[in-house]
């Protein structure tokens, strides 16, 4: 996306959440994680390339022994609408018998966070949780749950804070709607 048609993108946003509310939310999550897998060494796998602003934040409110891995699995691309899943990066760390914490930016249909938990169960982990930024608040039937949720969004697309629009605008600190969603 040129930078003329990205900022007029964000221009015409709305504010969904504010970085107060961001950074509100990721003390909020940091909390109950340090209170749930503080004693488990966990192995914490960022999904990319969503996931990196939220789990790049997050892992030094972690004040526990962790081993971090990343994975890469989408269904967008340049899309706004989920597609077939692609597998780009499997983690290098191995998960047997471990428990897995999976770190994304959003849950929204739950096809792509179901099938990464999946693959990681069949791989021999011994518990996967999720920790997702935002939930989006879709009506839909999700087939998977996240354990761990910053804050939810409204049933359109949303960008900010690790997610995108055409590849630009992860890196703003609060969370943006589009004016027109289609």
């Amino acid at each position: 996306m040129d930078q003329e048609k990205a900022r007029k993108l964000l221009a015409d946003a709305e504010v969904v959440h504010d970085a107060d509310a961001v950074h509100a939310a990721l003390e909020v999550v940091a909390r109950k994680i340090r209170t749930q897998l503080a004693d488990k060494n966990p192995l914490v796998l960022c999904v990319m390339s969503g996931g990196v602003i939220f789990c790049g934040q997050l892992l030094p409110k972690l004040d526990f022994p962790l081993d971090f891995d990343y994975l890469h699995a989408t269904r967008y691309g340049p899309e706004t609408q989920g597609g077939k899943i692609s597998w780009r990066m499997a983690p290098w760390t191995p998960v047997k018998g471990r428990t897995v914490l999976v770190v994304d930016d959003i849950l929204d249909e739950g096809v792509t966070l179901a099938a990464v938990k999946d693959s990681l169960i069949r791989l021999g982990a011994a518990e996967v949780l999720l920790a997702v930024f935002a939930d989006k608040l879709n009506g839909k039937q999700k087939p998977i749950h996240a354990d761990f949720i910053g804050l939810t969004v409204p049933d359109r697309f949303v960008f900010g804070y690790g997610m995108d629009v055409d590849n630009a605008w992860r890196n703003l600190p609060a969370i943006y709607a589009m004016k027109d969603d289609a």
